[in-house]
């Protein structure tokens, strides 16, 4: 019997991948047909090796890990399981084992009932547009998969120590001991949910962990990095972290209980590591969501700004072309290529907990020299359709805006690449003016495309 080709609701199906790996409703847009033979595309383009295979704690992550895994053996491809792990972990595992490549099972920062795969490189880097076109293509042709027998059928093994040697990697990164510092952490309930706490107590801080018990379910409810408030209501003067469901985001609460996003932990560490001499070339790749403060306090600190799409993955492109080391986004997404290939919340929390320690500084004193942030109103309005290219009335009440804006204000209207959403950003001197304009876009978008 001839291997069978891939299944007719793969091949029949919109383009898969987005600005984050393919995501979807568990089970209805990402079932278990379709990562068997995303896995069998991937492993057949690789040819052979290992790969890493991680999850957060969805209740469906182990049920589409085990359809990878059975994908990947049956094209002869072993596996290596490191079972639930922050995806900073997954990337680094990569390299340490030898693997070819890497899968987190995760949506990040959505709700439960959804899930996600994210493909990595052998360097522990996302794979760039160029090779998930290429799985994507193989998993269309709808050509037989290869179909090995005998010895040659792939095998899983486990990680057991995953999430150990993972910690223990990042704590050499460490400037020294955290001793004295009171840390709030919220894990969302995710993949954070082990590693961060001993993380920052095996380093000395004093460790109040929330959201740390997950049950399949109640990952990112009313929690974690998209949801930071409720964090800087308990955390009682201590510093919070607050990481989204596989921790490669964070969002700060500083010490008088105002939330400090990507802009500002970029912000933070960029003016350090320039004034330290390890920023090269003085420069910062960031997306165009970055706040209008966060430009013009790179630019009076002499720190030059390389601005991307939105999405980790262009933010290490351009890095790694403007031989940049520190980059990331607003949401929460920092990389830093001296310490990691891909953005990871705990090493980045480590990085601005060794600010505070070098300077003997808070965070609030910190952020207050670093950057002051133009208010700013972001609106996700639901649509039918994302198609914007098309929407000639939207276009123009964006031109109308700017023209009211002028220098002191920024528009910025997209679709998300994960959601059936278009995002509608508006930055103003002040809040009343921000949300008068973004409401009055949302109405039109949502006018002619919902």
């Amino acid at each position: 019997m001839a291997p069978r080709p891939p299944t007719a609701s793969t091949t029949g199906r919109r383009r898969l991948f987005g600005t984050d790996g393919v995501r979807g409703v568990a089970n209805i847009d990402l079932d278990v047909p379709l990562v068997l033979d995303l896995a069998r595309a991937a492993g057949e383009l690789i040819g052979g090796g290992a790969v890493v295979v991680g999850r957060d704690t969805r209740r469906s992550g182990d049920m589409l890990a085990a359809g990878l895994q059975a994908g990947f053996h049956s094209v002869g491809v072993d596996t290596l399981d490191a079972g639930i792990i922050p995806v900073g972990g997954v990337s680094f595992l990569i390299p340490e084992v030898g693997a070819r490549l890497g899968v987190m099972v995760s949506a990040s920062h959505n709700p439960a009932p959804d899930n996600g795969v994210k493909f990595f490189d052998a360097t522990g880097a996302k794979l760039d547009d160029e090779r998930e076109a290429e799985i994507e293509g193989r998993l269309r042709e709808g050509e037989p998969w290869k179909a090995p027998t005998g010895a040659g059928v792939g095998v899983a093994q486990a990680i057991p120590d995953a999430t150990d040697r993972y910690v223990a990697a990042i704590s050499e990164d460490a400037g020294g001991s955290l001793e004295g510092l009171r840390l709030a952490l919220d894990c969302a309930n995710g993949a954070a949910s082990t590693a961060a706490p001993e993380l920052f107590a095996s380093l000395g801080a004093d460790v109040v962990s929330h959201f740390d018990s997950p049950d399949g379910l109640n990952i990112n409810e009313a929690c974690g990095a998209t949801t930071p408030r409720y964090l800087a209501e308990v955390a009682g003067g201590r510093l919070g972290l607050s990481f989204d469901g596989d921790a490669d985001r964070l969002m700060v609460v500083d010490e008088d209980g105002r939330v400090a996003n990507g802009d500002v932990i970029l912000a933070v560490i960029a003016r350090h590591l320039k004034e330290c001499g390890e920023l090269p070339g003085n420069r910062v790749v960031t997306t165009v969501m970055s706040n209008l403060g966060f430009r013009k306090a790179m630019h009076e600190a002499g720190i030059q700004l390389t601005e991307t799409r939105v999405g980790d993955r262009y933010v290490m492109e351009a890095m790694l072309a403007e031989g940049a080391v520190l980059g990331g986004e607003q949401s929460g997404h920092v990389i830093q290529l001296d310490r990691a290939r891909t953005g990871d919340g705990l090493r980045t929390a480590l990085r601005l907990l060794d600010v505070m320690t070098a300077t003997g500084r808070t965070l609030a004193d910190l952020r207050h020299e670093a950057l002051v942030e133009f208010p700013q109103v972001l609106e996700n309005v639901r649509v039918r359709s994302k198609d914007l290219e098309g929407a000639d009335r939207v276009w123009e009440a964006v031109r109308a805006a700017e023209r009211e804006l002028g220098d002191e204000g920024r528009v910025l209207v997209r679709a998300s690449g994960t959601e059936p959403v278009v995002r509608v950003m508006v930055e103003a001197p002040t809040m009343a003016v921000a949300t008068h304009v973004a409401q009055r876009l949302t109405e039109v978008v949502a006018d002619q495309l919902a």
